[in-house]
């Protein structure tokens, strides 16, 4: 997501292009969530304008389209992924495929993820989001963790329990309360590559306290020579970018030695010519 209702004005210039938004974006930060693309494939033409506006140490991690993951759970989907897979070619390696499955999805379905992931063509870096509480259990981690290491792919946590630690006391945070999974936090990396989903709250205070456990573990992942994505929401992500780059420093502040992000291109106002 880069095209977010609040961000023009502040975080990039108002009325730009929709070509021209993500390059503003990645000045702000060095990664995406693909989320559009679990609804629609986009054209390839499309993506590669995307690899055009980013540079080379750019990382998206896009989304496999709703029709494979939760329609048809895995059988039967040869052609939409042969197509996803066209598409997102341009990214070349520094995508990342994003297998987010639904709640109803659980241990018993592991053998399906697993011959999904086997699939894949070689090369390409595959991350799996689950949402079924069985698991969290030791049982049912033991049996996902297996399936993943043979595909070499990764577990992306998406911690939420800094959220769900009070009742919500706005719209956004309403509205998200509804919809986000409850699950404990995951903090164990499989692979070079660890993907993870932090979401705060309203309150900057209350978000920044809460990933003080991840800035630690990323920390480590960094010294440890792995190369770690972090993505930072909250229940409306108006000031996503900004709480990135603060979660960056953080971070630095533990590895000095860890590359700043890009510095971003100043927001000129709105003007009536």
């Amino acid at each position: 997501m880069w095209t977010h209702k609040a961000w023009p004005g502040r975080f990039l210039p108002p009325s730009l292009p929709a070509k021209e938004r993500l390059h503003a974006y990645a000045g702000w930060c060095n990664a995406v969530e693909g989320n559009t693309t679990f609804y629609a494939t986009p054209a390839r033409e499309t993506v590669a304008s995307w690899a055009q506006q980013t540079n080379d140490g750019f990382r998206f991690v896009v989304k496999v389209p709703k029709v494979v993951t939760h329609e048809r759970r895995f059988a039967g989907v040869e052609r939409e992924m042969r197509a996803f897979l066209d598409a997102v070619e341009p990214l070349g390696d520094r995508a990342v495929l994003w297998t987010q499955l639904p709640g109803s999805f659980g241990p018993s379905d592991v053998d399906s993820l697993g011959r999904f992931l086997r699939r894949l063509p070689g090369g390409l870096r595959r991350a799996v989001e689950v949402r079924h509480p069985e698991f969290f259990t030791d049982a049912g981690s033991a049996s996902l963790e297996d399936a993943l290491a043979v595909a070499d792919a990764e577990w992306v946590p998406f911690d939420t329990t800094v959220f769900f630690g009070r009742p919500p006391s706005s719209p956004a945070e309403e509205d998200a309360w509804g919809k986000k999974p409850r699950l404990p936090r995951r903090m164990r990396a499989l692979t070079d590559r660890p993907v993870v989903r932090y979401l705060g709250r309203d309150s900057v205070e209350e978000t920044v306290a809460g990933w003080q456990p991840w800035t630690t573990v990323v920390a480590g992942w960094l010294r440890e020579g792995r190369s770690p994505t972090v993505f930072v929401h909250t229940p409306d992500n108006d000031d996503a970018p900004a709480l990135a780059r603060r979660f960056h420093d953080d971070v630095r502040a533990l590895v000095p030695g860890l590359d700043p992000l890009p510095e971003p291109a100043p927001v000129e106002p709105a003007t009536l010519f």
